[in-house]
């Protein structure tokens, strides 16, 4: 059984073997992808309780033409249901290269994909959901769009989404979200379906985080970013992963860890309320002097109280936020464990 820490920085295990790494890696420089042999184009598809998918969608996959040649990176975070024996029978007799990465636990979506992105050799690494509805010849499509306009990266605009009503509301505020506290270009609908070039996937993997959020990586790289209409099917089996919990933490990420915005806004928050009760302490003394005003006792006591201390245990939350993150990040606690990479089909 093989273990490390999927924290090394990008390239780092394209230029290596794989199968000789038998520790925790940390970070190093980034180091670039040898030429010979690379394919055009990567998909890195992030994999939990995908066994009853996973299948049809490689085969699809495999069976697409891709000029430069393309290869699959299967990560499977945490399944329980079978789903690293059904990528395992997936190998023999491949038409393309497959790489098996199997971490140790579950640690959500984004860190698969950057986890992906460490393994992808591609001039090109597009992502897409393990449940069939990103069709593959729409991730075609998007890596054709980046390679003629030059985009590093363009994310798949859905005309129609095929999710749930609470998903697309979660979609639809985390987007809002990046519009107030991220550096997104006006009008860029962000969304999991992206394909992005070597050099940004790169960049985003050397990020060793333990709560990443990749589209914040990618802003954080670079604005030459496009968008493209693709078509969203109906999921073909099981349930969505995605519950609130995920969502809110998704959200968090979002605000709290590209961005000091929340900071400010909760200095300003502190400071109008301060000025209120200032403003109100002025009141009750000019009533005071006046004999004017009605009989103030413990109800409206009470009440001034519950506002400020709810307001200041609202900034001290927010404070204790970012200072655990920090605190996690500082003591390296791992953005996932790789237990163990397995590689199939043809040779280079």
């Amino acid at each position: 059984m093989l273990l490390n820490w999927s924290g090394p920085a990008p390239g780092f295990l394209a230029a290596v073997d794989r199968g000789a790494i038998d520790a925790f890696c940390l970070a190093l420089p980034p180091k670039p992808m040898p030429a010979p042999g690379r394919p055009a184009l990567t998909f890195v598809i992030p994999l939990y309780n995908s066994a009853g998918t996973i299948g049809p969608l490689v085969r699809e996959i495999a069976a697409l033409h891709v000029e430069g040649g393309h290869e699959i990176v299967l990560v499977n975070d945490g399944s329980t249901d079978g789903t690293w024996r059904a990528c395992q029978e997936l190998l023999p007799g491949s038409a393309v290269p497959i790489i098996l990465v199997n971490h140790s636990r579950n640690y959500g979506e984004h860190n698969a994909v950057l986890t992906g992105y460490r393994h992808a050799r591609g001039a090109h690494v597009v992502n897409l959901d393990d449940d069939g509805q990103n069709p593959p010849v729409e991730a075609v499509r998007l890596w054709e769009f980046a390679r003629s306009r030059g985009f590093d990266v363009v994310f798949g605009h859905y005309g129609r989404k095929e999710h749930s009503v609470w998903r697309n509301l979660g979609s639809w505020f985390t987007n809002r979200l990046a519009n107030w506290f991220l550096d997104k270009p006006k009008g860029l609908y962000l969304s999991s379906f992206r394909c992005v070039s070597a050099l940004v996937a790169q960049a985003a993997a050397y990020h060793t985080g333990p709560f990443p959020y990749i589209d914040g990586l990618i802003l954080q790289v670079t604005q030459n970013i496009g968008e493209l209409e693709v078509r969203h099917e109906a999921r073909h089996a099981g349930r969505s992963g995605y519950t609130l919990r995920r969502l809110l933490r998704l959200w968090l990420s979002t605000f709290v860890n590209f961005s000091a915005m929340p900071l400010r806004l909760a200095t300003v928050l502190g400071l109008t309320m301060a000025f209120l009760g200032l403003v109100g302490f002025g009141v009750v003394v000019y009533w005071r002097l006046t004999n004017q005003g009605p009989e103030f006792g413990w109800g409206s006591l009470m009440s001034a109280l519950l506002i400020f201390s709810g307001t200041q245990l609202v900034i001290l939350g927010l404070l204790g936020e970012y200072i655990g993150r920090m605190f996690l990040a500082v003591n390296r606690r791992p953005q996932s464990v790789v237990r163990e990479v397995v590689r199939g089909g043809p040779p280079d």
